[in-house]
């Protein structure tokens, strides 16, 4: 009796032992360090799908151990790679209207950014998707603001000839229509700019500007808040031929998984904004307010230059747009 049992016991742990050998993995990779809110997100993903007991697992890759930051688009759409946190408006070479994604004056705060997520326009930007055989698991936008190491920026003529240095092609275009001189450069490179003169604003996302010690070199912080120019989409993508390959017990885990973690991306993405008024005011660091009148203003300049050069580079750029300012 005994001697079944335990030939029982082994064959259900060899059972076992199989099921966890055999669970489909997937490949989730992306560009920020484990204390980032981008890798919070994808790893309550993985950790709930893991959690619903699918056979399925999800394997994160981050601080660009996989694929470099702006690499990820490409072998995600060819299959080589399962999914990706990532900034959309890097992959605007192989879809122009990807660039849509990262536009001044476009989205006005986090709220209006979630509607716009479950709007008409965020279906025709994921039609776009679908054509590279990629998917949207969850929807997320961050915002950023503006730094003077002189003065404060709110409205477009506080740039007038200044040294500016602006995320985002988009972005250059509307500052060089408010008279502003542009220096390309990373984020990671506004300090040592600041420091030695090369510049005397910049526009970058919260997070940035706390995690490179902006406010160590600046007078004035212009952050998101009421309103905001700058804000950057930056989903959870999927292979759109590996999702529709998973069981159905398993794409249920991972869509569950999902709307749970973009209720959480949003509420992290407005903390974000909070906490870097926080650590600038901490630093002595005056703060400035946008209001809705500097954006209205801001937002004229850009249509008059960033709207026109995606209308005219983007074959279906004047119906997408329009899609887009729709939404209030």
């Amino acid at each position: 009796m005994r001697t079944k049992l335990l030939s029982a016991v082994a064959a259900l742990a060899l059972v076992a032992g199989g099921t966890l050998a055999n669970a489909e993995e997937l490949r989730l990779s992306h560009q920020w360090s484990n204390k980032d809110a981008r890798h919070k997100v994808a790893q309550m993903v993985a950790d709930d799908v893991a959690a619903a007991n699918v056979d399925l697992e999800i394997k994160i890759f981050g601080s660009k151990s996989l694929f470099k930051p702006r690499e990820q688009y490409k072998p995600l759409s060819r299959g080589q790679l399962d999914m990706t946190m990532f900034p959309l408006s890097y992959a605007g070479g192989q879809q122009p209207a990807f660039n849509l994604t990262l536009m001044p004056g476009l989205v006005k705060n986090h709220d209006h950014a979630a509607r716009l997520s479950s709007s008409p326009f965020m279906d025709a930007i994921e039609a776009k998707m679908a054509e590279d055989d990629v998917m949207v698991l969850v929807h997320g936008y961050l915002a950023g603001g503006f730094v003077g190491k002189d003065k404060c920026i709110t409205k477009p003529e506080d740039v007038k000839g200044l040294q500016t240095r602006a995320a985002g092609k988009a972005f250059e275009q509307m500052l060089a229509g408010a008279g502003a001189s542009i220096a390309s450069m990373a984020s990671s490179e506004i300090y040592t700019a600041m420091q030695t003169g090369v510049l005397n604003a910049a526009n970058t996302s919260s997070s940035s500007f706390v995690s490179y010690r902006i406010y160590e070199q600046v007078k004035c912080y212009t952050p998101a808040g009421d309103v905001a120019l700058w804000f950057m989409y930056q989903p959870l993508l999927m292979n759109k031929s590996k999702f529709d390959s998973l069981s159905e017990a398993q794409q249920a885990a991972l869509e569950a998984a999902a709307a749970k973690a973009q209720a959480f991306y949003l509420a992290e993405a407005k903390k974000q904004d909070a906490a870097s008024v926080g650590v600038f005011e901490a630093a002595g660091v005056e703060i400035a307010t946008m209001t809705p009148a500097d954006f209205e203003a801001w937002r004229a300049i850009a249509k008059e230059t960033s709207y026109k050069k995606f209308v005219s580079d983007v074959s279906d750029g004047q119906k997408l747009l329009d899609l887009a300012l729709a939404v209030e």
